[in-house]
């Protein structure tokens, strides 16, 4: 009987961890806006808001449907890849190094209250290992990304 109680609060332990990691939680360099929208609306939401803002969808991937094909069911979980070839162009001007790190990427995750929530990491946080080689005009790019994804993302999750 020890063993199976031991069994059993393991197997306890690491299902309430894997429920814990399901929310996104704040951390450097990060912004974190929970949406009172549903996932899928949420994902459309941004996808319409990055054209608004004049830049473009460029990547979009996500577990959620690939797991359902095999009969896994999980929450909502969509990485949306953003950015746009005038900043594209801008970058590889004074960073060959730093466009690796685009696009820069929206992340929706669905809550288990059915909301969802957005999270992104600023272009300024992503850009910020290439500043040495990029100079104030991979700064002045960054802020400029910023903004726009910051106007994304209000939009997106009002």
């Amino acid at each position: 009987m020890p063993i199976r109680t031991a069994f059993l609060a393991l197997a306890l332990a690491a299902s309430a961890s894997t429920l814990a990691a399901g929310e996104i939680a704040p951390r450097d360099g990060w912004v974190v806006l929970p949406a009172q929208k549903p996932y899928a609306e949420l994902v459309e939401a941004v996808k319409a808001a990055t054209a608004r803002n004049g830049m473009g969808v460029v990547t979009e991937a996500g577990p959620t449907e690939a797991a359902a094909q095999r009969g896994v069911t999980i929450p909502g979980n969509r990485v949306i890849g953003v950015f746009n070839n005038d900043f594209a162009v801008r970058v590889l001007e004074v960073s060959t190094a730093a466009m690796i790190e685009a696009p820069i990427r929206f992340y929706v995750t669905e809550s288990a209250d059915c909301t969802a929530t957005l999270s992104y990491k600023t272009p300024s946080f992503v850009f910020a290992p290439y500043m040495d080689e990029g100079g104030a005009a991979l700064a002045e790019l960054a802020a400029a990304l910023d903004a726009r994804f910051a106007a994304i993302a209000d939009e997106a999750s009002r």
